[in-house]
């Protein structure tokens, strides 16, 4: 194994630290995808392979060798060879020795020589490490290599008798973020949140939802941002009671709220926001009620991240907060219920919120990692840990209904920030989109003409 100091450097050799002495593990990268006849999707890279490699060209794969006895470990990438016609049409190439040389691998070849090199690496391997069941593609070459090993049985070669979900430790690994991606994480959040900011100041009635994704948008390339982390949502007055509305079509009016779910990609890295604010520059009376509740309800969760409280106190106090709020508003009738728990016992918060507080992010959108312990019988949510990172969104969302005070009626709103668990000394957490305005009064102040 490369002793390269870099981050991708390091978490093949954790990897392959935790693997079976001289086992094998294999990972391609993302396929390309023809969007019509004569056009690929633009190009996105395998979160894992990226992770391992920070190689972002199609028609790659990586194959780690774990040491064994006096074999030290291997780090061998597959990838295009150079193609002086085809980087004419499609751009720059690394080809092996480019890619051997600029991500530290002890080996590369080109991508043509996968299955003859494979059949030799597995060859005697004790366990194959792969992401078992999710490619067909990759299931039926792991069949077709195994068969090329075995064909050498009478010559004393034996083909791996153990097979592992190579994910499964990935899983773990990528939950945790080191100090690289920590660093890449706070720059996404903060051009999304920069973005979030522009998108207010630009806002008035009358516009567009699209005119009002299109400044998103702007300032996200305009800092350096690759792409959208996900299709952002801009939904204004009654839409924003559409958890996932994304039309983004409808004309904003005056006295509307606009919530705004959007982050960039940076990096490979996501970012993940949303923020509610009135198009006008103005909260009305219902509107504040309800965002100061939601607020508060943010507020509760953000104090329960720290390091040893369960992924789930995130949640539950954030709905305790939602609760009570729906009893003291006349969203849910007190003489229905004798307090919070009860609410809570009946699920009738859920009619107006109705989704979780919260998930993982990184390199996905809703990042990889386990949200409970499954070594334990009982399955409990696992205690927060430094390093990682999570999103904190409560919301809620008023749709007309009998009993339902008119006044809130269409009123949807979600405040969502994304946070880095800390150590204890420093706080417990960092707000890393702390870019984007939150507070009623600063927002207001950020729209006055």
């Amino acid at each position: 194994m490369s002793t390269a100091l870099s981050p991708f450097a390091a978490r093949r050799a954790r990897l392959c630290a935790a693997m079976q002495p001289g086992a094998v593990a294999i990972l391609p990268t993302a396929p390309e995808v023809p969007r019509n006849s004569d056009s690929d999707y633009p190009y996105r890279h395998d979160s894992y392979f990226y992770y391992l490699t920070g190689f972002t060209e199609p028609d790659s794969v990586l194959v780690l060798v774990a040491a064994h006895a006096d074999k030290p470990a291997q780090a061998i990438l597959f990838c295009r060879q150079k193609n002086v016609e085809r980087e004419i049409w499609d751009g720059f190439r690394h080809g092996p020795d480019g890619a051997r040389i600029a991500f530290a691998f002890d080996a590369a070849f080109p991508i043509d020589e996968l299955d003859s090199e494979m059949a030799r690496l597995l060859a005697n391997a004790p366990a194959a490490y792969y992401a078992l069941g999710h490619s067909a593609a990759l299931d039926m070459q792991m069949k077709n290599w195994l068969l090329a090993v075995r064909r050498q049985a009478r010559g004393g070669v034996t083909a791996p008798a153990v097979a592992h979900d190579l994910l499964a430790i990935l899983d773990e690994m990528r939950l945790f973020k080191d100090d690289a991606e920590q660093a890449v994480m706070l720059r996404a959040a903060t051009v999304s949140g920069i973005a979030h900011a522009r998108a207010m100041r630009a806002s008035k009635p009358g516009m567009f939802e699209y005119e009002i994704e299109a400044e998103l948008l702007h300032e996200f390339r305009r800092n350096g941002a690759q792409y959208p982390a996900y299709t952002p949502i801009v939904a204004s007055g009654a839409n924003a009671c559409v958890l996932h509305y994304n039309a983004n079509n409808a004309q904003t009016r005056d006295g509307d709220l606009v919530l705004i779910d959007a982050g960039c990609e940076l990096d490979s890295y996501a970012a993940d926001i949303t923020r509610t604010y009135p198009v006008n520059g103005r909260f009305s009376g219902p509107q504040r009620t309800l965002y100061e509740l939601v607020l508060a309800a943010q507020n509760a969760a953000l104090d329960v991240v720290r390091p040893g409280q369960k992924y789930s106190d995130i949640h539950d106090a954030a709905t305790r907060v939602l609760a009570q709020g729906m009893l003291d508003l006349g969203l849910l009738a007190k003489d229905k219920f004798g307090g919070v728990d009860d609410v809570i016992a009946e699920r009738a918060h859920q009619q107006f919120y109705m989704h979780g507080t919260g998930h993982w992010l990184g390199l996905d959108v809703h990042d990889a990692g386990a949200y409970r312990d499954v070594t334990l019988d009982d399955k409990p949510s696992r205690p927060l840990q430094p390093g990682m990172v999570l999103t904190v969104e409560p919301g809620i969302y008023v749709r007309p209904a009998e009993g339902v005070p008119e006044q809130f009626w269409h009123i949807g709103i979600r405040i969502e920030d994304d946070v880095l668990v800390t150590p204890a000394t420093q706080g417990g957490h960092t707000i890393l989109s702390a870019a984007a305005p939150k507070l009623a009064d600063d927002i207001e102040q950020l729209m006055r003409p």
